[in-house]
């Protein structure tokens, strides 16, 4: 199971959310590219990186820093937040990034959503996050009256190349991933699913671990390698196999 680093940049620097609430971000580094070096050298394969300021705007908001990262590294980046469009996409995959992840604009635009993905195949992720098992969209402000395994389905036929599962009530608690919900999601579909939020322990970890055979092909590690409570190289060399990918 591949381990993905989360980088969430806000006004420039390295911050953590508590379940996506602005007002909650705690600032770790003032130089992205400098953990993104730190998480490279620690075995990741790949990063996750959100535009968070891009997400509530809807139009990216941080491209200083995700150039400044991108040329840091060699490993590839996934990147979402404020992605609404086709030409945002275009251009961010001419900047380097590996995969773009759309969320608010899949939902909201599906027939974009498929023409991008026809466009460039392999290359457009999107996340799902979901409060209660229903969509939430623009930055998680809105909850709407769709079922997060339905837009699953759609996005999957739209031609995704992988789906980011995000249980906001976990996001940035430190309170344990929600396994279950995670599971019945990725059985649901047959492309890669990956597990994010609640993230605490290496014990998480294995329990997540448990899930591949169902799909779950990644897991995303935020507050925890921030705070500790997970050593990323340690989550590389217990989980994570020479072959993995997305």
């Amino acid at each position: 199971m591949l381990v993905l680093p989360a980088i969430d940049l806000k006004g420039g620097k390295c911050v953590r959310l508590y379940q996506g609430e602005m007002g909650t971000a705690k600032i770790y580094s003032d130089s992205p590219e400098d953990t993104a070096r730190k998480w490279e050298s620690l075995g990741a394969k790949m990063l996750h990186v959100v535009d968070l300021d891009g997400a509530m705007a809807g139009e990216p908001r941080n491209l200083g820093a995700i150039s400044r990262i991108l040329q840091a590294i060699e490993i590839p980046i996934e990147l979402g937040g404020g992605i609404r469009d086709e030409k945002i996409v275009e251009d961010y995959l001419q900047l380097g990034v590996s995969k773009v992840i759309l969320g608010t604009a899949a939902y909201q635009n599906c027939e974009m959503f498929r023409r991008v993905c026809a466009r460039f195949p392999g290359r457009i992720a999107v996340g799902i996050d979901a409060r209660g098992g229903f969509v939430a969209v623009q930055g998680w402000q809105e909850v709407t009256e769709l079922r997060a395994l339905d837009l699953a389905r759609e996005l999957e036929d739209a031609g995704a190349s992988h789906i980011i599962y995000t249980d906001i009530a976990r996001d940035g608690a430190l309170s344990g991933p929600n396994l279950g919900a995670t599971a019945q999601l990725a059985e649901a579909v047959s492309i890669p699913v990956v597990l994010s939020g609640g993230m605490h322990s290496h014990e998480d970890l294995k329990a997540a671990a448990k899930l591949e055979d169902k799909g779950v092909k990644a897991v995303i590690l935020g507050r925890s390698i921030y705070e500790g409570t997970i050593d990323l190289a340690r989550a590389v060399k217990e989980i994570q196999k020479e072959g993995d990918a997305l």
